[in-house]
């Protein structure tokens, strides 16, 4: 990798309905400086595209990366949502669509795709709703989740799983809303190539992060000495001093210092499962060789 970035980014996602998203949380760390910082929230996830569209045009050397999945499985059963015709043909045409059948859905929401009745079964919802096309177990998964998953990096859940604690359907429909409304402005790996200046974004997965600091039992920092044991695992001792230690904040400050880390390994950028078509079909997360 022979790109250098002057600074590094994590955006903690939210899928929550609502002007302002409490579980949005973004933290900054430089290459040359000390342990990373917390931007001040509450952030909006229309402000996120505001903040990213500051940052190129600005042109800022800045590794962003996000905390949602990038587009729908496919390869699995050749097709994003297969029995619906209109099922698009790759990443940025899924993204177009979703962005298009929620226009009317306020602060980049999602539930008009959701609810659509074609789609709609494909998702495993609230109150013992699961669609027929769910498909069998913890449902259908790209090939880096699986990837992930078979090889112990993290437990990734499905994009289409829409219920507890881990689901990560909502945060991902909305967070592909975002990246089409950046229309390329920001660059975003590997859909596009990696620039020689200006910033580019990453899909990254915080829980990775976290065991990669060494942290045991679970990837959760909830209080000042488990979020200073992550910072020391990946060998900062200073830890910034917060109003309260919730998930996303923590999630933030820890994983923009592992990008900030791991942005120079050459075996991340070019996992040998990750080809051109499936670049444009699924993407991949950062992290995951």
């Amino acid at each position: 990798m022979n790109r250098r970035f002057a600074s590094f980014a994590c955006i903690d996602w939210s899928g929550a309905k609502g002007p302002v998203q409490p579980g949005i949380a973004v933290a900054t760390v430089q290459t040359e400086g000390p342990g990373p910082t917390l931007l001040a929230g509450p952030w909006s996830r229309s402000a996120i595209l505001d903040w990213l569209l500051d940052h190129a045009e600005r042109k800022t050397d800045m590794l962003i990366g996000v905390d949602f999945s990038a587009a729908l499985p496919f390869v699995d059963a050749g097709a994003y949502l297969p029995g619906w015709e209109q099922s698009p043909a790759d990443a940025r045409a899924l993204w177009a669509a979703i962005d298009r059948l929620c226009q009317d859905d306020p602060h980049l929401e999602a539930g008009s795709f959701i609810d659509h009745p074609e789609i709609a079964p494909h998702f495993r919802r609230h109150g013992g709703r699961q669609g027929s096309l769910f498909g069998p177990g913890n449902g259908r998964f790209r090939v880096t989740e699986r990837h992930c998953r078979d090889h112990h990096h993290a437990p990734a859940t499905s994009c289409f799983n829409l219920v507890g604690a881990a689901q990560v359907g909502k945060s991902s429909l909305t967070g592909m809303r975002l990246l089409h409304r950046l229309n390329g402005r920001v660059p975003i790996w590997p859909f596009d190539p990696v620039p020689a200046h200006g910033p580019l974004i990453v899909e990254i997965y915080t829980t990775i992060a976290a065991r990669a600091a060494g942290l045991k039992g679970g990837s959760k920092m909830r209080d000042a000495e488990r979020l200073a044991l992550a910072l020391a695992g990946l060998g900062v001792r200073d830890a910034p001093v917060l109003d309260r230690h919730d998930d996303h904040s923590t999630d933030a400050l820890v994983t923009a210092l592992w990008l900030s880390q791991t942005a120079q390994r050459e075996e991340l950028w070019h996992p040998p499962a990750l080809s051109p078509a499936l670049a444009a079909l699924e993407g991949w997360t950062f992290g995951i060789p």
